[in-house]
């Protein structure tokens, strides 16, 4: 039972959005309606999404292989902070967002969340951030309590539009270490 992780290249947008397409819903509380995640996977995660997240220096793209199987991905984005109520509880200049963390549900407990989040958590820690910060959808216990794992403390509150739902996500944030 191998699990690796490896930076993703130009050649892994359908691999990504593929990955995205199995694994945005988990995200999601229970009720919101599948339409919503259509619509929201189609203008942020499809193929042509992940060519251009691939193309963008402000990004990090890591794909955890389980098996010789992809089974999830990371994405970490520098720079400003676009949500205000994000804005006024994280210093854009020192933090980078873990934006992006999804694994294949028959992967959970396996290990491979861990891995991957390890290789996150290097590679954020590589940019010079001095801290890490994410939404998670406070609904999502099983996310949560994973976040909180790993060391990220909430530190506040967000909203997250999917679709026609306005969702209510923690903002969890954790020191980096070099």
């Amino acid at each position: 039972m191998s699990i690796t992780t490896r930076r993703a290249g130009s050649h892994d947008a359908n691999l990504l959005h593929d990955l995205a397409a199995r694994t945005f819903g988990l995200a999601c509380p229970p009720g919101t309606l599948q339409a919503d995640i259509d619509a929201f996977i189609a203008l942020h995660l499809s193929r042509e999404r992940f060519a251009d997240y691939l193309a963008d220096p402000a990004r990090i793209l890591l794909i955890v292989v389980h098996d010789d199987e992809p089974v999830g991905y990371s994405m970490l984005v520098s720079g400003p902070i676009a949500d205000p109520d994000v804005a006024a509880l994280v210093d854009a200049t020192t933090s980078i967002e873990l934006s992006k963390f999804y694994l294949a549900e028959d992967r959970h407990g396996s290990g491979a969340a861990a891995a991957l989040m390890a290789a996150t958590l290097d590679e954020a820690a590589r940019t010079g951030a001095k801290s890490c910060w994410l939404g998670v959808n406070q609904r999502n216990v099983r996310a949560g309590k994973f976040y909180a794992k790993q060391g990220f403390e909430v530190v506040g509150e967000k909203r997250f539009r999917v679709g026609s739902e306005l969702h209510h996500d923690f903002v969890r944030l954790r020191p980096l270490t070099t």
